[in-house]
């Protein structure tokens, strides 16, 4: 059968150990697209209920793929450690602790008890993550061709905490997780732009996460303002960062275009919604049309970026081509 590899071993239930942790990445895509509908409907008072929709798909895609986690983490534990111990994938496992904390904000405007739940088991998980994977980075030694824009997820991820729950804890401890991602993405940033530009190129499997550039300013920039509720220079200065590296991306849309679909692929997806949303916020705080037109072609083209990944995603699964080894 075309696309089914020819190991006769090869099933759908053993290829669970080849699951991707990857895949935690669409629930950041998924949840970031619904919380990006909520604020636009919000925003300019549209009553579509997309975002409420979304928030649901999201669950849903939350609910299958840790459920297939689940059944890798049981059957196949020592296929995790090595994930786990990659140079790479481990960074990923971060996805899940994002994952839920942007479920949490995605769920604070219907069910704040729920929210508040999965905001607390998302910060301890970020927590636990960023601990491990910088005492591996001090211990452990590392190949510079190992770097690539997934090293943030760990460490800048941090940045979340206090965007999905400032009202949470004290602001000063809101501070606290702020700037550990603010301080972290400038160090991996520079570390990450030198293997780029000096080094052998970023493997096609791993160019999407390149995108991955665009979260650390507009996600600074929201947590920033989620503390301090106004726009001051610092705040600017990150804005215009974000929207630079989505200028820059879609000027190398031509190279993305050539790639052969992968899983990393929904390493395009979050990033565009966290920009959306910050552009949705500069226009309510500025009230500047200009963000608001911005904002509207940032959602749409997060859409079309999503619906199209998710199709591509679900045919490989169809396929059997989704939980390939390496």
């Amino acid at each position: 059968m075309p696309g089914v590899p020819q190991d006769k071993n090869f099933t759908p239930y053993k290829s669970l150990q080849y699951f991707p942790v990857t895949l935690f990445s669409s629930i950041m895509g998924l949840s970031g697209l619904s919380i990006a509908y909520q604020r636009f409907e919000q925003l300019f008072s549209f009553k579509l209920g997309i975002g409420a929709g979304l928030l649901v798909v999201a669950y849903t895609v939350f609910i299958l793929v840790s459920a297939g986690y689940l059944v890798k983490v049981c059957k196949y534990p020592r296929a995790v450690r090595d994930e786990f111990n990659h140079p790479i994938r481990a960074n990923f496992f971060a996805t899940i602790s994002i994952s839920l904390m942007l479920l949490s904000a995605g769920t604070a405007g219907f069910m704040p008890d729920v929210a508040h739940v999965l905001w607390i088991s998302g910060t301890i998980l970020q927590s636990v993550f960023t601990l491990v994977i910088v005492n591996r980075w001090i211990i452990r030694e590392y190949d510079i061709a190992h770097s690539n824009p997934a090293w943030f997820l760990p460490v800048v991820g941090n940045i979340i905490v206090p965007i999905a729950g400032v009202q949470y804890i004290h602001r000063e401890l809101a501070w606290f997780f702020f700037c550990v991602g603010i301080f972290f993405w400038f160090v991996l940033f520079t570390v990450i732009f030198y293997r780029i530009v000096f080094h052998r190129q970023i493997v096609d499997k791993l160019i999407p996460t390149l995108a991955i550039m665009i979260g650390p300013p507009s996600l600074g920039f929201l947590s920033y303002i989620q503390i301090t509720g106004q726009i001051d220079n610092f705040a600017r200065g990150l804005l215009y960062v974000a929207l630079f590296f989505v200028i820059l991306l879609l000027s190398m849309s031509n190279t993305f275009m050539k790639l052969n679909f992968y899983v990393s692929w929904w390493a395009f997806t979050f990033p565009f919604c966290s920009i959306t949303i910050a552009a949705l916020q500069a226009c309510k705080l500025l009230g500047l049309p200009f963000f608001g037109w911005i904002a509207t072609g940032l959602l749409g083209f997060a859409t079309v970026i999503i619906a199209h990944i998710f199709y591509r995603t679900v045919q490989a699964l169809l396929r059997n081509k989704l939980c390939m080894p390496e």
